[in-house]
């Protein structure tokens, strides 16, 4: 068993991890699971701490294809009330004996087809003030359109690592030992290439009566493969010089620790360097188990199938 004040000495901390020491100003976890830092930003106006482009590439697409269709849903009401506002009689092809309801829908569809340049004809701008407004909106539309079409762009065309990361780590029997493995599996038609792995283990440790963040880089089995084609299970042997050396059930339990993935590799469909990283706290380490195995062969024994709803299985063992 280790102690929280007795960590491996033979363990050599690294000083550059990019996390601060103090462990009084950190709060939760270093990293989430989706691989974001855990920070939240303050002490500047939201407008100038935000990237409006990079957070509409990187929201979820159900909410980017939402706030488009609001967003057109909404400035078109804007131009209607304003049409409306000025008078239907300035809008030709509108019958002023349709009640006020018809007329405004009409002045919304018309709005509709300015802002999309459309412009069936049925409705047509008279006066100033309207002819104005309507080459305003047109105007707005094609701006509108082309910011569109660059987030669309940006989004589909976005570097992507599509790998996903099994939910748990797991302390796992290990030649005449221990170890601890993390998997992933690349999950889209892509093609991965020298695929490179680190993992960085933070904890929370005692140090001279003061409780300080340290960080130790956990050597793996393997940290480079040529092809990413298949499920990759992260290797680290708990060794003597190993940081998690004589850790038991009850050190995870009790001592605050996380450990940081990152994974680094070659996507031949973007013909770039894609990375994507996440984390798991010593609560999402299951001590004593295996994974399960996620590929097979097929029935014709032509192709190997990889189960990606294997992704996370594994069966509890015991540990000697």
């Amino acid at each position: 068993m280790a102690s929280q004040e007795g960590v491996n000495n033979k363990a050599v901390a690294d000083k550059n991890s990019g996390f601060g020491t103090n462990s009084s100003n950190y709060g939760g976890r270093f990293i989430n699971k989706n691989g974001k830092a855990n920070v939240e930003k303050v002490g500047m106006h939201v407008f100038n701490r935000i990237s409006w482009y990079h957070t509409m590439i990187d929201m979820p697409r159900w909410r980017f294809m939402g706030i488009i269709l609001l967003f057109y849903i909404t400035i078109n009401f804007i131009f209607a009330s304003i049409y409306y506002g000025i008078g239907m009689e300035h809008l030709d092809g509108i019958a002023a004996s349709d009640s006020e309801i018809v007329q405004f829908g009409q002045a919304y569809f018309f709005s509709a087809q300015t802002f999309t340049t459309v412009g069936y004809g049925h409705i047509s701008p008279t006066g100033f003030l309207t002819s104005a407004l309507s080459a305003a909106e047109a105007l707005m539309g094609l701006l509108s359109f082309a910011i569109a079409t660059g987030l669309f762009f940006g989004r589909f065309s976005k570097p992507t690592a599509f790998l996903k990361f099994s939910h748990n780590a797991i302390i796992a029997p290990y030649g005449e030992g221990t170890a601890l493995m993390v998997r992933l599996s690349p999950f889209k038609n892509t093609n991965f290439t020298d695929a490179e792995a680190q993992m960085t283990l933070g904890m929370s440790v005692m140090e001279n009566g003061i409780m300080a963040n340290k960080f130790y880089q956990l050597d793996l089995e393997l940290n480079k493969i040529s092809a990413l084609s298949l499920s990759w299970t992260l290797v680290h042997p708990i060794t003597e010089e190993s940081p998690l050396f004589q850790f038991d059930q009850k050190d995870f339990n009790e001592i605050h620790g996380e450990i940081l993935v990152f994974i680094k590799t070659f996507d031949d469909m973007f013909s770039a360097t894609v990375a994507t990283r996440t984390s798991y706290t010593f609560e999402e380490v299951i001590y004593g188990a295996k994974f399960v195995s996620m590929y097979t062969r097929s029935t014709d024994n032509s192709k190997t199938v990889l189960n990606l709803d294997k992704l996370n299985e594994f069966d509890k063992v015991d540990l000697l």
